[in-house]
């Protein structure tokens, strides 16, 4: 049976266009393609949660997501060609954001006609549906927030669905499937699929939300900064009358954008001036602790494990958006006292020798310079290196090569990894990390930059002593350095 459809025009379809609408009733085979990203993967796993039978394609389908994908009952197939199709046989197909317009499956999928959408449109159809849907959006801390949501809500017994881009320490994984009214998901202002160069945030139907942060990020896909903002004006016009939004008075030009939407609005950040805001802050073995203050009074102490002055700001956030839940201070302090973070978001990986190897994802500025803040307070008077790969599309560029400059005050050692040379930056517009190691050195701090993982190694492993901390930093794999570096301390 056909299922139950609504469609958008499009020129890219034949016989049966691209769909926004299912009737998840009719809907019982469900094929991925680029089933073995991240998100795409931990969505699968979701769907197959719910009870739909799952496949997926993909031209990399090696461990750690071949296994999850497996342990969740996903059967997947090596390589995108319409042979796949024949043996999924979907009443629906989710395309990926990786997948192109020319990829074999894809046209595949328009020639037979067969009903397909984008993941955040199937997110929002098939998951969040009539869920009370609570978005973390924002250029930064946005997976770090989400977690924290996701589990202060657990702890308090609400039970919520939950889908994050990154593992959960808490839950073990990237989604969770919960009986209870809310679904807290991590909006990300990427564009959606080959069809659809919106951002994906759109498609999440928000009814309450926390704005992190804003600045110019994913040069790849955004002109400027107008560009970028645009996005984020769009998504904060679709919470409704009876909704919630916190904003981070941190970024003046989010507060700006916030105030025009038609939800309540209140403001938080870590010192003084906003409506939530933290007092009397210390940080010990246990984490942060920290009086909240809500418009000047103050409505108890709590204790969050993961400590570093943004992820204060960040539990702000989230203790606002909780709060306009009904949660009580004690609450919402029994799951952050209990939060353990994300994995590669100031993760431990080891303490070969003596000497404490941190991973972390950063790749913006911003976020460099606080994660270095972060673990500098988490690991006072110890030697802080602070190894970074700029492999994102934006960060590869030069629009920030000063503020990276400035980013590396507060470590003692930096090191910087030379990206290797791609078609999607040009020549001249790419970061020089030669020039950029200088004016580190300028600034204060001794930095090397390093040709490749290999250079990395041998330089950490002649100079670095017990009681160092080494920060790697890097949105990607960075060349196994993890891991190496490990070995290497031994």
């Amino acid at each position: 049976m056909r299922p139950n459809l609504t469609t958008p025009n499009s020129e890219l379809t034949t016989a049966m266009p691209i769909v926004t609408r299912v009737d998840r009733k009719e809907i019982h085979r469900i094929h991925l393609l680029g089933v073995c990203g991240t998100g795409m993967g931990s969505f699968a796993g979701m769907l197959a949660a719910q009870g739909f039978t799952v496949t997926g394609s993909d031209e990399n389908v090696y461990p750690p997501m071949s296994d999850m994908l497996e342990g969740w009952g996903v059967r997947t197939m090596l390589g995108y060609k319409p042979e796949n199709l024949d043996e999924a046989k979907p009443d629906l197909v989710i395309v990926g954001n990786v997948i192109r317009q020319v990829n074999p499956e894809a046209t595949a999928v328009r020639e037979r006609g067969l009903p397909h959408m984008s993941f955040p449109a199937a997110l929002g159809e098939l998951c969040i549906g009539e869920k009370h849907s609570l978005v973390v959006a924002g250029t930064h801390g946005k997976t770090t927030t989400t977690a924290m949501l996701a589990h202060v809500l657990s702890a308090a017994g609400r039970d919520p669905s939950m889908l994050v881009g990154g593992v959960s320490l808490d839950f073990g994984a990237n989604f969770k499937v919960g009986a209870g009214e809310h679904f807290v998901v991590e909006g990300d202002e990427y564009d959606t699929a080959y069809f659809d160069k919106g951002p994906k945030f759109l498609h999440y139907r928000p009814r309450s939300a926390i704005f992190t942060s804003l600045e110019f990020d994913h040069a790849d896909i955004y002109r400027d900064m107008a560009h970028y903002c645009s996005s984020f004006e769009r998504f904060v016009a679709l919470l409704p009358e009876d909704g919630y939004l916190a904003v981070c008075a941190a970024y003046p030009r989010a507060v700006e954008l916030a105030r025009a939407c038609r939800a309540k609005v209140e403001t938080y950040a870590g010192a003084t001036g906003a409506d939530w805001h933290a007092d009397g802050l210390t940080h010990g073995a246990g984490g942060a602790f920290f009086d909240v203050v809500h418009k000047g009074v103050k409505l108890g102490r709590v204790n969050l494990a993961v400590g570093g002055p943004h992820n204060v700001e960040n539990a702000l956030g989230v203790i606002a958006l909780a709060t306009s839940l009904g949660l009580s201070i004690e609450e919402i302090d029994k799951g952050l006292a209990s939060f353990r973070g994300v994995k590669r978001r100031q993760e431990l990986r080891g303490e070969p020798n003596g000497v404490f190897v941190i991973d972390d994802f950063a790749h913006h500025p911003t976020a460099v310079r606080e994660t270095i803040a972060a673990i500098g307070a988490r690991y006072p008077g110890h030697r802080l290196w602070a190894i970074f790969e700029p492999r994102s599309n934006t960060s590869r560029r030069n629009i920030h090569q000063a503020e990276y400059a400035r980013a590396f005050t507060g470590a003692s050692r930096a090191v910087i990894a030379t990206p290797l040379p791609t078609d999607k930056v040009p020549a001249d517009e790419m970061l020089d990390v030669g020039q950029l190691a200088k004016n580190i050195t300028a600034n204060g701090v001794s930095a090397t930059a390093a040709a490749d993982v290999a250079e990395i190694v041998a330089l950490v492993k002649a100079e670095a002593k017990p009681g160092d901390v080494l920060l790697v930093m890097s949105n990607g794999a960075f060349g196994g350095l993890i891991d190496k570096l490990l070995v290497a301390l031994q």
